[in-house]
């Protein structure tokens, strides 16, 4: 199997779900893994690191960025 590779850092389970789904619609395949070693005694959301395959990273990046763009440009 191929090493997968960080395209990108969600700061909560919220944030990665929206851009997995962003990657989905772009039929970009990626996988969720913790950012950071759990602490045992923290119950609250932990940075989640975005995978993909190497050769998606480029279309995974511009999907990723294309796709919320629209909306940073209604918030300004």
């Amino acid at each position: 199997m191929t090493a997968l590779v960080q395209v990108a850092v969600a700061g909560s389970v919220d944030e990665a779900e929206e851009l997995q789904s962003l990657l989905d619609r772009a039929v970009i395949s990626s996988t969720l893994e913790p950012a950071v070693d759990e602490h045992p005694d923290q119950h609250d959301d932990v940075p989640l690191r975005l995978l993909v395959k190497p050769d998606e990273l480029d279309a995974a990046r511009d999907a990723i960025e294309a796709l919320t763009e629209p909306d940073d440009q209604l918030a300004g």
